[in-house]
């Protein structure tokens, strides 16, 4: 009965602090609003009307008159920029970094978003120069990563590299994949330019950043023994590069030692590229029958409708003239589910290899091994 007691003397006791606490915080909560300028409330009342030019001048009205309120236009700057009015952020934020009272880490923030802006605006020189100024400050990690996407978009791969290499420094974190890519990507366009030789010193530099770059040693021009290599580094990439392998070997006159290596690859490495460079091989060599004998083999080592599609094409070769329109048309359908690559990052499909994904821009994330035969095996 004490306690009960207690609880009966108690109650009115919280009750009343309970009152005194709600109308301090009351209190206080009116005092706060009062003390916010007009401009404030003119340019809630702008948004909430869809007006957000009459909004942007009335919160620059705010932010003159209670410094405090930066915060805000950082916010509203943001905002707009998240929603595709880039022209307005960029008003706000450049606003921001004409104050000349702004405390200096505020203008670096504002010179942040300010380069965001630009980047989403699509000027990539404005953004290149803004990001740069923020090198070696609190936004440097952020500063790089950007200028990296900056130097990919522009294909500038030399300052790419240099930028990896400073985003390495920063993070402590490796990004020699990135560059070793970066080193292809020269070397390519040395390629397409008719410069093999040119071509070579990126592409050693590409294998001393990152030794299992399958990249490099496939870009080496005719180079049978770089090509071989990929085995140790990689084997499922020797898909990618069967057919110049084969092509090599036919060039020496060496056709027979060709078909052997690709052969011995298949057994180890089962691949749709590798059986179709052996399949063309053998039609050409042994005839209809023997290709159709190597693709059934493997449709029974490995069922996949990639698999398949080949069957239907050995099948073609020989088969009466009746038959080979229904056989077309099956191959056809099977065709269509079977030639695509997925990213391991993002997912995206597409029917080309690619070693930068469009989609996610990340590199090397596509498996060399179609969708199908990845899912499969999995």
């Amino acid at each position: 009965m004490e306690i009960e007691y207690w609880w009966l003397l108690a109650l009115p006791l919280f009750f009343a602090l309970g009152w005194a606490a709600a109308r301090i915080d009351i209190k206080h909560l009116l005092s706060e609003s009062r003390a916010l300028p007009a401009s404030y409330f003119k340019g809630l009342n702008f948004l909430l009307n869809e007006q957000p030019d009459k909004a942007i001048e009335a919160f620059i009205e705010v932010v003159k008159v209670e410094p405090q309120t930066i915060e805000l236009h950082f916010a509203l700057g943001s905002l707009f920029r998240r929603r595709g009015e880039v022209e307005r952020a960029i008003r706000m934020h450049q606003n921001l970094v004409e104050r000349a009272d702004l405390p200096q880490q505020q203008k670096l923030d504002a010179l942040y978003e300010l380069a965001q802006d630009y980047l989403k605006a699509g000027l990539l020189d404005r953004a290149e120069e803004l990001f740069a100024r923020l090198k070696g400050t609190s936004h440097a990690e952020s500063a790089l990563k950007y200028l990296l996407e900056i130097f990919e978009q522009e294909k500038d791969w030399q300052k790419a590299v240099d930028t990896a290499q400073q985003l390495e420094i920063v993070t402590g974190q490796s990004h020699q994949k990135e560059i070793a890519n970066f080193y292809c990507e020269m070397a390519s366009r040395e390629i397409m330019d008719s410069r093999p030789e040119a071509a070579r010193p990126h592409l050693e530099q590409a294998l001393a950043h990152h030794r299992l770059c399958v990249r490099a040693n496939m870009l080496f021009a005719a180079a049978i023994e770089a090509w071989k290599r990929i085995e140790t580094q990689n084997p499922a990439y020797l898909a990618l590069v069967a057919e110049r392998m084969f092509s090599a070997y036919e060039q020496l006159g060496k056709t027979s030692e060709g078909l052997i290596l690709l052969r011995g690859f298949l057994g180890k490495y089962p691949s749709l590229d590798v059986l179709n460079v052996v399949f063309t091989c053998i039609v050409a060599q042994q005839g209809p029958e023997a290709a159709y004998q190597l693709v059934r083999d493997e449709m029974r080592r490995n069922p996949t409708l990639l698999g398949l599609d080949k069957l239907l094409e050995a099948q073609l070769l020989d088969a009466p003239v009746q038959r080979r329109q229904d056989l077309e048309l099956v191959k056809n359908l099977v065709h269509q589910h079977t030639r695509s690559y997925k990213c391991d990052n993002c997912g995206f499909r597409a029917r080309q290899y690619y070693w930068h994904c469009p989609a996610c821009g990340e590199w090397e994330t596509y498996s060399p091994r179609r969708t199908e035969e990845k899912e499969l095996a999995a």
